[in-house]
């Protein structure tokens, strides 16, 4: 008994995957991992900063908020490269579910913030131990691309007020855009050229067109890897001439705002919020803000561990997200996920194990000791620029044509949650988003393709009978459902049952063929039984056939088997040897569509 009790608990215990890696750690796979830290803490630090003031919070809590959370996931996270930290759309949402509750750069601010992540924390780690991960699978792969191009917008949107050194508020882009309108006379000439020559200096770095500053290195002999790495630290680059520049010709005192004094030191040690009543104002922009990281996080981790054949586990993630912004929590940072272009710099940079974001974390927490002061001269239009070189290669709007060709559904769901984030702000997009994927499936699946089949002549094959040449009979009717039965699609097949029925005067059975049936809920199988007794009374029988195994276990605990007046076949070809073998023989019952090619079944 106690044997069996600790394996029933188990299931809940997270693993530790450090112990995994860990036992195959040699010098090698030290010396990638230090290399990738290495230009990985150069491209943090300033990204960490511009995002925590994205955020609405101090710019040191960016540093404290890459700290811990890296640590932790090093010794719980399944990814060998993913990189923890602030991340655009994580630090726009903060900064909407948090705005209300205080005024931004307050200690209420930074407090509420906290216990933000704090929540955020404890429901991913939630997830994880009861091995919910799936429930991130209701964000579909347009709403998030659709999500993530509206935030973009409006990060950059929001970012023009720093640049044009102007007043403006506002959580939706149209907002923002009216805010900003109305201060274009104000605009300080100064910071809106250093902003506009950060950014265009950062662009270019990026670009790998022939142009570029990439192609350039490499023309001047410089190899492609170092090329790449000194790219990289274009963001630095731009920190130090605009700062030097700042100091030099005390633009300070001309109007240009720079970041200040920030702390040095260690992450501070915090506790979050226990107020019960902000917990659940907080709840659901927490619950959204892990889910969205969530899938954000293991979209870039499951991409990049293929590329070396490597997986990771979900589940397992959710736990040390949950464990990262919980860290956060307590050493004054904000809510983290796994970034996209972090995680990419350091798979191409070579890191081999979680280890090289440890070794990151101890680059950062040198900064926040020693190169702080450094950052006094700052120019906040230069970390807004790296903003919106950031963000704006997160904008797609191409996946609006490529589901307009495809799929008529799934681009109302991008262009609804294009529309629903940029005119309503971030937690509403995403809701409106969800909520237009959950009506279009039901809509979908409410109207299953319900196809009739017949045999394909020489084989034991069955096609639909108005795209392929085919051998059917009178006297029965073989309907293959292409969709599990439930609820909302029950009464289609009643409808299409009693259509066959009416039009087909010598019909005596009556098959379905359930090989597309994944599962049949309580109210399809209330209609299976109505279709039974109005078939039976009509004398005609109900057969099934291809009765998938979990489906059929789920049928035994019922009384339709022992009630049901035909037969289960374990084959469609059974079942038409059985009933009406004279479809098998060579006799001219054909029909179907000959002139049309068949391409679907």
């Amino acid at each position: 008994m106690p044997v069996n009790k600790t394996s029933r608990w188990s299931q809940f215990l997270p693993s530790l995957p450090i112990l995994e890696w860990g036992r195959h750690y040699d010098r090698e796979t030290l010396l990638s991992d230090l290399m990738a830290a290495v230009i990985v803490t150069i491209m943090l630090i300033p990204q960490s900063l511009a995002y925590a003031l994205l955020a609405g919070l101090p710019p040191e809590v960016g540093l404290y908020a890459s700290v811990a959370p890296l640590v932790l996931y090093a010794v719980l996270g399944s990814s060998r490269v993913l990189a923890v930290g602030p991340v655009a759309v994580v630090s726009l949402m903060t900064a909407a579910a948090i705005g209300e509750h205080a005024a931004p750069g307050s200690a209420a601010y930074w407090a509420t913030a906290i216990t933000l992540a704090f929540l955020s924390g404890g429901m991913l780690l939630l997830m994880g131990l009861f091995r919910l991960g799936f429930l991130a699978n209701f964000l579909s792969h347009p709403v998030i691309s659709g999500f993530i191009s509206a935030s973009a917008l409006i990060i950059a949107a929001s970012q023009m007020k720093t640049l044009m050194g102007v007043k403006a508020n506002g959580h939706t882009l149209f907002d923002l855009l009216r805010s900003l309108l109305t201060q274009v006379s104000n605009t300080h000439l100064l910071t809106l050229v250093m902003g506009v020559l950060t950014m265009a200096f950062l662009f270019w770095v990026r670009s790998g067109a022939d142009f570029g500053f990439k192609r350039l290195m490499i023309r001047w002999g410089v190899s492609a890897k170092a090329a790449d790495v000194i790219a990289k630290a274009g963001p630095v680059a731009a920190i130090a001439v605009t700062t030097s520049l700042t100091w030099t010709f005390n633009w300070q005192t001309a109007g240009v705002k720079i970041v200040g004094t920030i702390p040095q030191g260690l992450p501070p040690l915090t506790l979050p919020l226990w107020d019960m009543a902000l917990w659940r104002e907080l709840a659901i922009p927490a619950l959204l803000i892990s889910v969205v990281g969530f899938v954000e996080s293991v979209s870039v981790g499951q991409t990049l561990a293929a590329k070396r054949r490597q997986r990771i586990e979900p589940d397992q993630e959710l736990v040390a997200l949950g464990a990262s912004n919980l860290s956060a929590a307590f050493t004054g940072g904000f809510p983290v996920t796994g970034g996209f272009a972090r995680s990419v710099v350091n798979f191409d940079a070579g890191a081999q194990t979680p280890a090289a974001g440890v070794f990151t974390a101890v680059g950062i927490t040198l900064a926040a000791l020693l190169l702080t002061p450094a950052l006094y001269f700052l120019p906040q239009a230069t970390l807004s620029a790296t903003i919106v070189v950031a963000v704006l290669s997160l904008v797609d709007f191409s996946i609006l044509k490529r589901t307009w060709a495809y799929s008529k559904p799934d681009f109302i769901a991008v262009a609804a949650t294009l529309v629903a984030t940029l005119a309503l702000g971030v937690e509403s997009g995403l809701v409106v988003g969800v909520g237009v994927s959950l009506a279009l499936y039901l809509f979908r699946t409410s109207r299953p393709h319900i196809a009739t089949v017949g045999l394909v002549p020489g084989t034991e094959h069955f096609r639909n009978v108005l795209r392929h040449s085919v051998r059917v009979s009178p006297r029965l009717v073989s309907l293959r459902v292409d969709e599990s039965l439930y609820f909302a699609n029950a009464r289609v097949l009643e409808d299409r049952i009693n259509d066959a029925v009416a039009s087909l005067p010598e019909l005596r059975h009556v098959v379905l063929q359930c090989s597309a049936i994944n599962a049949i809920d309580a109210s399809a199988l209330e209609s299976l039984e109505a279709i039974e007794k109005r078939l039976h009374d009509a004398g005609i029988t109900l057969h099934l056939s291809e009765v998938k195994g979990p489906v059929m276990d789920k049928l035994r605990t019922t009384d339709f088997l022992r009630t049901l007046s035909g037969q289960v076949f374990l084959t469609q070809y059974q079942a038409i040897m059985t009933l009406t073998p004279e479809v098998v023989s060579q006799h001219p019952l054909v029909a179907g569509n000959e002139s049309e090619q068949p391409i679907k079944n």
